[in-house]
């Protein structure tokens, strides 16, 4: 049996047992649940970062925008309040449309 301690997705132990393997889980107390979650994104964005194809980066992107929505609930957020303050802040800051590479700034 492989040894795998870490964060699935829901519908993970139900694939195993349809395809005639068992497995053991447990479910995790909120503050565990959050740290599990921040070393699943570390996961994800790692993944993201070794992505060799486009279509490998958009799996990785899917993945990582899936932890960051159960982040925000365990903020008692949606993921709908978030990109309200994504959205505030690009219309104050502006995105990275423009690929501005900040070499240096005075004072």
């Amino acid at each position: 049996m492989t040894i795998y301690k870490k964060l699935v997705r829901d519908h993970i132990p139900n694939i195993i047992a349809g395809n005639g393997k068992s497995c053991e889980f447990n479910i995790l107390e909120q503050d565990l649940f959050i740290v599990e979650l921040k070393k699943k994104l570390k996961e994800e964005v790692a993944e993201y970062l070794a992505a060799m194809n486009d279509n490998d980066a958009v799996e990785e992107l899917a993945d990582i925008l899936e932890v960051i929505h159960a982040l925000a609930e365990t903020h008692h957020k949606s993921y709908n309040e978030i990109e309200f303050v994504r959205q505030k802040k690009f219309d104050e800051r502006g995105g990275f449309k423009n690929k501005y590479f900040l070499i240096k700034s005075s004072g």
